[in-house]
Order: C-alpha cells, then sequence, then structure tokens
C-alpha cells in the first residue's frame, strides 16, 4: 500500500520559503521514499499569492516532483469541498485528507481547532 501526505498551504509556504527545515526534510524524505504527496489546488493558489516571488521557482520544484499529485479543485470536488463548509482552504485539505486516509500536514494546526475533521490525523509541523 503506497502511502502519502496532504500537504495544506501553510505546509507549501514553509517549504518553499525555506522556513522551516522540517517541511523540508518531509518533501526530500518523500522523494526518497516513494511517499506521495498531495497539494490541494487551492493550497497552491493561497501559496503561490503569499510568497515573495523569488520563492516560486521553489514552489514549482514541489509541484513537478514525481512524488507530487495534485488534487484539482474540479466540478465534483468543489461540491463536496463546498458540503463541508467553513474555509474553502481547510475543506480543500481536510476532504483530501479524509479521502485518502492521510494525515494533514500543517505549519498552522490552530486554523482545525474545533472543525469536524472527519477523523483526519493533523500532522504540524514542529516550530523551528
Amino acid at each position: 500500500m503506497i502511502g502519502g501526505r496532504v500537504l495544506d498551504a501553510s505546509a507549501i509556504i514553509a517549504f518553499a520559503d525555506g522556513s522551516s527545515i522540517y517541511a523540508a526534510a518531509l518533501v526530500w524524505t518523500a522523494v526518497e521514499e516513494g511517499l506521495v504527496l498531495v497539494v490541494p489546488s487551492t493550497a497552491i493558489a493561497a501559496a503561490w499569492a503569499h510568497l515573495s516571488e523569488k520563492d516560486h521557482p521553489v514552489l514549482d520544484v514541489l509541484l513537478q516532483l514525481p512524488v507530487t499529485v495534485v488534487d484539482a479543485l474540479d466540478q465534483s470536488r468543489a461540491r463536496d469541498v463546498g458540503a463541508l463548509g467553513g474555509d474553502t482552504l481547510d475543506a480543500h485539505a481536510l476532504l483530501c485528507a479524509a479521502h485518502r486516509g492521510w494525515p494533514l500536514v500543517t505549519a498552522d494546526a490552530a486554523r482545525y481547532q474545533g472543525r469536524p475533521s472527519a477523523g483526519v490525523q493533523i500532522e504540524p509541523l514542529p516550530r523551528t
């Protein structure tokens, strides 16, 4: 069985801007071990908007890795995300993790507190 992680926008940002050695370690370990990294398309958009232009090439590297899978917000997925309610970024990330049964990696675990998580394991990146 192939395993993996879902990265939310904060985890993507932490990797791309170099603010978390743990995010970098996770990504490169995934490459070495063949673990899948799912990135919701909404998280990519949010990360791109947040990151400075100098960090965009690093985000591009993440998206081009052979272990990275982009979860597109197509018509069907958009309905499911909307049905979950709340913030679209959170809902999309939670839905990706719930669908695969994988942990959701985040640099901002507080954003998921008090939110129904459908049994998703929230995996916070340690603070550096």
